[in-house]
């Protein structure tokens, strides 16, 4: 889709999320500390809340290039547009080059984004050309759908869970992505959560067999 004036980014999700004729990904709700006890070695004791999750959801957005280095390609993100909202509400444009899931290599992504601290939601609309922030217009890659994303910072404060899910546009269900997903599946943390824990928290963590 291209850029449009007052965006309603869940709205928008929502609906491509119920169209039967997309490919749709959603994974279970991380438990962050469950998975921390099972699964991880920490330098020192650490009960992560859901505002450190949010703080990780918040800083992710503006730089997909330091929390999902493993898409993104270095020194490729950038934002623009930015509106303060009100009580920590923003929108913004983003682009990056992210790695391709049904062909090698990146290619140009556009994203308009929506952080909704009320509902601890950062949603990115997928676009086929935005603004740049000089003023020329740019156009997204086009080897693979466009794309819509949803992350939620949920549960409690001492019990967090981050949920996601993804949405293709595409004429069908595209199996081929349905497997790409499943092999992307681990008993792990997130990256971004990873990144977080070590650079903002100054935690080290170990990942245990």
């Amino acid at each position: 889709m291209s850029a449009t004036t007052e965006l309603d980014h869940e709205k928008t999700f929502a609906l491509a999320w119920a169209d039967p004729r997309n490919t749709r990904a959603e994974r279970p709700p991380v438990d962050v500390n469950a998975v921390l006890a099972k699964h991880y070695r920490l330098s020192r004791p650490l009960t992560f809340t859901r505002t450190q999750l949010w703080d990780m959801e918040v800083r992710k957005a503006f730089r997909p290039d330091i929390y999902i280095a493993a898409v993104v390609e270095e020194c490729s993100a950038g934002t623009w547009n930015v509106r303060d909202l009100g009580n920590g509400h923003q929108s913004f444009y983003r682009r990056s080059r992210q790695r391709q899931r049904l062909v090698p290599g990146y290619d140009l992504v556009l994203e308009q984004v929506r952080v909704n601290p009320d509902n601890g939601k950062v949603t990115f609309i997928g676009a086929t050309e935005l603004p740049g922030d000089d003023g020329v217009m740019l156009h997204a890659g086009t080897r693979q759908p466009i794309f819509h994303v949803e992350h939620v910072a949920t549960g409690t404060e001492t019990q967090p869970l981050n949920e996601w899910r993804m949405v293709h546009l595409t004429d069908g269900p595209n199996q081929q992505l349905l497997d790409q997903f499943a092999k992307s599946e681990s008993v792990y943390l997130p990256q971004f959560v990873e990144v977080y824990i070590r650079d903002v928290l100054n935690i080290e963590l170990t990942r245990l067999n």
